[in-house]
């Protein structure tokens, strides 16, 4: 049975090795997790385990490099049938009171009858109802539950509130999102769709030769032989290399997954294209920290203050992100979906944006909903209207912007 998990991890491109494997064997045979001699069951789920732990000893065993552990997630699900890890918030809500039985569908006259509260009303009317509520709710528009209006649970209707236990949002129209999520880092590996991407990149150029003199110049070859009369001199230059520094910053996870092969390949073109590059995580909106693994984004945090100080001007900030969000995420303390930002993020925006004078934000949302999203007019004026789509005529002019 785990032979063939072993093949169908390789079959997902994620690199484990025969050797590996056998770690995995061993460790069964020895009991590190559940009975000393497994058996596998009719349902494929190595008998006697918790599927957790197994999970959690096969990823140890298997994966060498964090950045492979998407794969494992995906193949390890489609192996045994659908494992979810399911991350603790920090308030228990009981699941009974979000299963879902109905999703609420609306007309449009329906729609336009709901109100919206405003930030205070919304977080104070959720504390009021986690005290008051005993039971479970469906359909209704006050509660915490599901397929109804209020403005608090999942799988419903409502102009304005806080999303909790779905999954993802289907109206985007949820203020804050009582989830703690996990992202995956996006794969510098990713083979590109198009190499016109990185024909577009180029025009972020700046050659200068540093290093060590390992390239042949031959033209200076060539002159200095002439003037020793026939006797060989080679002359010898630095190689020549793009001498751009690039700040990247990449929204990463929520409505940011619709467009994940895309920045996947916008991120392997600038990998190659930059030997300067430093790059860095945030969700949404960039507050007080960022990150440079998203498994790790709240034991490695790192202060966006430290960046500000230590990168210089030269370096060329490019934010790429769909800026799609509630507009509290952006203008309002406390209103990340994360935690309690003591800022607003458009105050955070203002400080790198004034710190790197050259800067351009890419937008993978199709330019044509840019103005039915108020969230993305906010940080398009943030932005100075530097936002550019992710095709190839906007970071063509990204790229012209940046060279200003």
């Amino acid at each position: 049975m785990l032979l063939d998990f072993f093949y169908t991890l390789r079959s997902a491109k994620v690199p484990v090795s025969v050797k590996e494997y056998l770690t995995l064997l061993e460790a069964l045979h020895k009991g590190v997790v559940g009975p000393n001699t497994p058996q596998p069951d009719a349902d494929n789920e190595p008998s006697g385990y918790k599927i957790d732990d197994f999970y959690f000893l096969a990823r140890t065993a298997l994966v060498k490099d964090e950045k492979h552990y998407d794969k494992f997630d995906r193949a390890f699900a489609a192996y045994f049938k659908g494992v979810e890890l399911i991350a603790e918030i920090k308030k228990e809500i009981p699941e009974d009171w979000l299963r879902k039985n109905l999703e609420k569908v609306l007309s449009p006259e329906e729609l336009a009858k709901l109100e919206k509260m405003g930030w205070d009303e919304l977080m104070k009317t959720l504390k009021e109802r986690l005290e008051e509520q005993k039971e479970r709710h469906e359909g209704g528009n006050k509660w915490i539950g599901t397929g109804g209006t209020s403005p608090f649970g999942a799988h419903g209707q409502n102009p304005q509130g806080v999303r909790i236990g779905q999954g993802k949002g289907r109206n985007k129209s949820a203020v804050k999102v009582w989830d703690q999520r996990a992202y995956r880092d996006y794969d510098d590996s990713q083979e590109l769709g198009t190499r016109n991407i990185k024909v577009a990149l180029r025009r972020l150029r700046k050659f200068a030769r540093e290093g060590h003199e390992d390239e042949l110049d031959l033209d200076e070859t060539i002159s200095r032989t002439a003037a020793n009369a026939g006797f060989l001199d080679i002359k010898m230059r630095p190689e020549r290399h793009n001498n751009v520094k690039v700040l990247l910053l990449m929204d990463v996870g929520g409505t940011m997954d619709e467009h994940i092969q895309r920045v996947e390949e916008l991120f392997s073109a600038t990998k190659s294209e930059f030997k300067h590059l430093e790059f860095y995580y945030f969700h949404n909106c960039v507050y007080d920290f960022v990150w440079k693994n998203n498994r790790r984004r709240f034991a490695e945090k790192f202060d966006t203050w430290d960046i500000i100080r230590k990168y210089n001007k030269d370096y060329k900030l490019i934010f790429v992100g769909d800026a799609t969000m509630s507009p509290y995420e952006i203008l309002q303390p406390g209103g990340s979906v994360e935690y309690n930002n003591e800022e607003a993020g458009a105050e955070w925006l203002q400080r790198l944006t004034h710190a790197f004078p050259k800067f351009a934000w890419i937008n993978p949302e199709p330019q044509g909903v840019w103005q039915y999203r108020q969230s993305i007019s906010i940080i398009q004026d943030l932005m100075g209207q530097r936002m550019y789509p992710l095709t190839i005529k906007g970071l063509e002019e990204g790229m012209r912007q940046l060279t200003k």
